[in-house]
């Protein structure tokens, strides 16, 4: 099966067309702010300050790859003058809260920002007078999961035990409701909207310096020459990296743009089963990758609760869209840590990655 995400396919896609990004100082989102200005994207970004001084955003910030708007997705009259005045042929949201252990500590701001900002955004999506589509980023985490080892596809029961994954379940929810109140696909010939969802998790690339998260962990202790201090060290988790969905969100975006009927949806992407590493098999990877490091289990009985198993079942991706990973877990962390082990020319390093994937 050819892989369709390439710069040939993309390229013309995106090329010269406009593309409005919620979220591009995040991790994910400045990923995919870089990968668009090198198809050849008019990018414009939404979103806060980024947290982190050593953020990617502030490293890619000199070169000018997109006109930046720092503002809350909240504020629904500011972000909405954003859109119309721009008027874009694309929408990628990924602004999000975007941590589990965060949204126990501000639930209901979660809750808000996830949902309430998502509904934000498609309201004003109803008043753009022109043919748009929108890829909304959600997670893995959207499925009332039952802690067993089978696969959730895209038509299993939505749920949340934590209350960033609820936030999460209900931002897809929303979707739902606008897609079949507003952008309805039998009408599509009239309001001219396509909306996906998207669900991916356990993403992992260089520049995430996020709180909790276990690869900024593992770098800032093995810079540190500290002991590595792992919470769960025998969760699975269905780990890739951030190229890996970002493929998947821009092949779905074009392709929905061109047949929005056909292509509109919800859609997981992650590894394929038989590569599900647990928390243990990736921190021994790294520590390899880096060339030395120690870890510890720290564990504990009142930590917040985590889902233990999760995996993703990504056929509909695979048969729908023709989209495949290109690399397997042990390929994902070493590319993720040969990006933290840069000295200088970051920028440079990781527009190399994005072009060396897609040639893959």
């Amino acid at each position: 099966m050819e892989n369709l995400v390439n710069q040939q396919v993309l390229g013309s896609y995106y090329k010269g067309k406009k593309v409005f990004i919620t979220g591009h100082t995040g991790f994910k989102g400045s990923w995919l702010m870089a990968w668009l200005h090198e198809l050849g994207a008019i990018v414009k970004g939404y979103a806060l300050e980024p947290e982190y001084d050593e953020s990617l955003f502030q490293l890619l910030q000199p070169l000018n790859l997109a006109e930046s708007i720092i503002a809350d997705i909240r504020d629904k009259e500011k972000m909405k003058y954003e859109v119309l005045s721009f008027q874009p042929d694309y929408i990628f949201h990924l602004a999000a809260q975007p941590l589990v252990r965060r949204s126990y500590r501000i639930p209901a701001e979660t809750f808000e920002v996830n949902a309430v900002g998502t509904a934000n955004l498609l309201e004003i999506v109803t008043l753009l007078e022109k043919k748009c589509t929108v890829v909304v980023i959600t997670t893995d985490k959207v499925y009332e999961n039952k802690e067993q080892d089978i696969l959730y596809n895209e038509s299993d029961v939505l749920g949340g035990y934590d209350p960033y994954s609820a936030s999460k379940a209900c931002t897809e929810i929303v979707v739902s409701s606008f897609r079949n109140s507003f952008f309805n696909i039998n009408k599509i010939t009239a309001h001219q909207k396509a909306i996906a969802s998207v669900r991916a998790g356990n993403v992992i690339g260089g520049g995430d310096y996020s709180d909790d998260r276990i690869i900024p962990d593992i770098v800032k202790a093995l810079k540190e020459q500290k002991t590595i201090e792992v919470r769960n060290p025998n969760s699975v988790r269905p780990w890739q990296h951030v190229l890996e969905p970002l493929g998947g969100y821009l092949l779905l975006g074009g392709l929905m743009h061109n047949k929005p009927a056909k292509y509109s949806g919800a859609y997981n992407f992650g590894p394929v089963p038989t590569d599900h590493l647990t928390v243990k098999e990736l921190v021994l990877s790294a520590i390899g990758t880096w060339g030395s490091g120690e870890w510890k289990d720290t564990s504990s009985n009142d930590q917040p609760h985590e889902a233990t198993l999760l995996k993703l079942d990504i056929s509909k991706a695979m048969n729908t869209l023709n989209w495949q990973p290109k690399l397997n877990a042990a390929n994902a962390i070493a590319w993720t840590i040969n990006w933290y082990k840069q000295k200088s020319a970051v920028p440079e390093f990781t527009f190399k990655q994005i072009n060396d994937y897609m040639n893959l």
